[in-house]
């Protein structure tokens, strides 16, 4: 099974763009899957409302996803809320949080591994809020971990008759069980994300605008082990108008156009052209795959062989004496980059996004002694610790 999730800057089109590789694989005789999670739900409009043979259409009620869970969760927890003296609360009264959307439309897309589909495409939300998306379960793993830390359970033994004592589950044999079952299931999901056969898309018109907004997303999925498997310029008008009007839109799109290829130039760059209206309804959305690009692998979603280079440790230490940890960042700056050393972790940030790297287990017994960043690869160099470096005889 194939993983699509398309994403860009609001309003480029990422939705039409989703739903017309959902409609090409339907159309080739795969059973595809076409996964939404947007409140105002365009689905509806842009397919028109009918039915496609081997095409499923799920949007995703985050709020209701977030009470059943919540509501579960206040289930499992009863006896604790009592001694607490805390009123439970009722489905009515719950409003979902920010990022409920986010972890519902992953928690679905776990759900879809066992589906039978050929090809799923998620509409993903802005690119932003994408990449934020795309770190979330590793984020949150994380933090379970240092509140929970499965090593400090203990006398696991003797809870339960800790709990024939006192006559009621003890809230930390509970706390430790639910941290383990939310571990299991963002690992599920992480497996997802990180999955070679998932790949990015990139939807953006060809403006200024717009392309500064890829460039910073690339950052941000190369800083979490992503990267795009096409650009996706969409709604791209013709050439040689004799309009000045269009002819100077069309002029300042071909321009970006000719960066972007510049600047992504290992990502495969389909145009798709502006029909001169919102597409609506399976037939419009023929015409685009119908279209000039229609031959060229756009639908296809054949380009997820473009993926990028692992972070991975150099050994130095015959040459010069030390370890080089290589982090590929594609179009990074240094006056972007921030590197904090905490204990086992790295704290990495690279233009508005951040990430808490765990060290490679050499590193750990290394203090970091310099860093650069050349040809788009920040690599930092490690020196051993003579305290804790294995002494060899």
């Amino acid at each position: 099974m194939r993983t699509v999730l398309v994403t860009g800057p609001g309003g480029a089109g990422r939705t039409t763009v989703a739903a017309a590789t959902a409609l090409a694989a339907a159309r080739r005789g795969e059973r595809a899957l076409l996964l939404s999670a947007d409140r105002d739900d365009p689905l509806t409009p842009l397919l028109g409302g009918a039915e496609v043979a081997r095409l499923d259409v799920v949007r995703i009620d985050s709020g209701a996803d977030f009470r059943t869970e919540l509501l579960a969760l206040q289930d499992r927890a009863g006896t604790v809320l009592e001694l607490l003296g805390a009123g439970r609360l009722d489905g009515e009264e719950l409003t979902e949080l920010p990022g409920a959307e986010q972890l519902a439309l992953l928690k679905a897309l776990r759900e879809t591994a066992a589906g039978g589909h050929d090809l799923v495409v998620v509409d993903m939300p802005p690119v932003h809020q994408s990449v934020a998306a795309l770190a979330l379960p590793g984020q949150l793993r994380r933090y379970l971990r240092r509140l929970l830390p499965p090593e400090r359970q203990a006398a696991r033994s003797l809870r339960p008759v800790l709990a024939q004592l006192a006559g009621v589950p003890m809230p930390a044999q509970w706390l430790y069980e639910t941290a383990a079952r939310w571990d299991a299931e963002l690992a599920a999901v992480e497996a997802v994300v990180t999955d070679p056969a998932t790949t990015v898309r990139l939807v953006a018109e060809p403006t200024p605008t717009a392309a500064a907004a890829l460039r910073t997303a690339r950052l941000g999925l190369a800083l979490h082990g992503a990267a795009p498997d096409a650009v996706i310029a969409n709604r791209v008008l013709p050439t040689g108008s004799a309009d000045p009007f269009l002819a100077a839109l069309s002029g300042q799109q071909q321009c970006v156009l000719k960066e972007l290829a510049e600047e992504f130039a290992a990502v495969p760059l389909h145009e798709v052209p502006h029909l001169g209206r919102d597409p609506r309804g399976t037939e419009e959305l023929d015409e685009l795959i119908d279209g000039p690009t229609g031959e060229v692998g756009l639908w296809e979603g054949k380009d997820g062989s473009v993926r990028p280079e692992p972070w991975h440790v150099e050994d130095r230490l015959a040459d010069d004496g030390v370890l080089v940890w290589h982090l590929p960042l594609p179009g990074a700056t240094r006056d972007q980059l921030g590197l904090v050393r905490r204990g086992d972790e790295l704290l990495l940030t690279v233009g508005p996004f951040r990430r808490i790297a765990t060290l490679p287990s050499a590193l750990r017994r290394c203090t970091v002694s310099g860093a650069g960043l050349t040809d788009g690869v920040l690599r930092i160099r490690f020196t051993p610790d003579p305290d804790l470096w294995p002494r060899t005889r």
